[in-house]
């Protein structure tokens, strides 16, 4: 096991849930046609703040973490309501959202990668388990917006800061780093490189544009 008996500090967890509520109160309030009301923001800034986190619990077979305690809803809500009063403030600096995004997505990598270790979970598995942490509350969040799938369609990575993100938390680990600091490297690494990615529109190649090359490069073999 390359990690030893470690609890993701409570703290850890709720400021994750913050930030990844309030950028998503943030990005609905600027779909103007999505009129939702405190209720639907405070729903959609739950399910995206606790998502992920419900994903990895249930894939790793154990009382999702957000059931334990009173805080989770309370932060996720609070922080859903905050970003929707505050949205014409942080509209007006664009960098915040994505700023925001980039934070949750290093957070919630970091401490989805420790605790699948934590708990036993295989090294690939374990770097799976904190993807999906990251990129689960913006799954449910998508759905339920009736947008579609970020992950899913040509656009600036996602996933793969999360995945860079996990992997260096676990070489540190591996190499006897601490914990804690190969998790700070991981939200950094994976903040990073999904902020210059939105910056510089770094995507993955197109399925379809894809296929067309092999055809043209068959046909021109040919």
């Amino acid at each position: 096991m390359i990690v030893e008996a470690l609890v993701v500090p409570l703290w850890a967890d709720l400021l994750a849930i913050a930030v990844c509520s309030l950028q998503s109160a943030l990005l609905v309030a600027a779909y103007r046609d999505r009129r939702l009301d405190l209720l639907g923001v405070a729903v959609i800034g739950i399910a995206a703040g606790l998502g992920g986190g419900l994903l990895r619990d249930v894939f790793l077979g154990v009382t999702p973490v957000a059931f334990t305690t009173n805080w989770y809803l309370a932060v996720a809500t609070l922080a859903a309501l905050v970003g929707m009063a505050l949205g014409h403030v942080f509209r007006r600096v664009d960098w915040a959202i994505t700023g925001l995004d980039a934070l949750a997505i290093g957070l919630f990598a970091a401490i989805g990668t420790t605790k699948a270790l934590t708990l036993g979970v295989a090294e690939l598995p374990a770097i799976f388990l904190g993807v999906i942490t990251a990129v689960g509350g913006g799954i449910v969040r998508e759905i339920l917006l009736g947008l579609p799938i970020g992950i899913m369609h040509v656009g600036p990575i996602y996933a793969i800061p999360a995945a860079v993100g996990s992997v260096s938390l676990l070489l540190l680990a591996l190499a006897g780093a601490p914990i804690a600091a190969a998790a700070t490297i991981c939200v950094l690494v994976t903040a990073v490189i999904r902020v210059l990615a939105v910056r510089f529109g770094w995507s993955l190649p197109e399925q379809r544009a894809l296929r067309l090359r092999l055809r043209r490069q068959q046909r021109d073999a040919s």
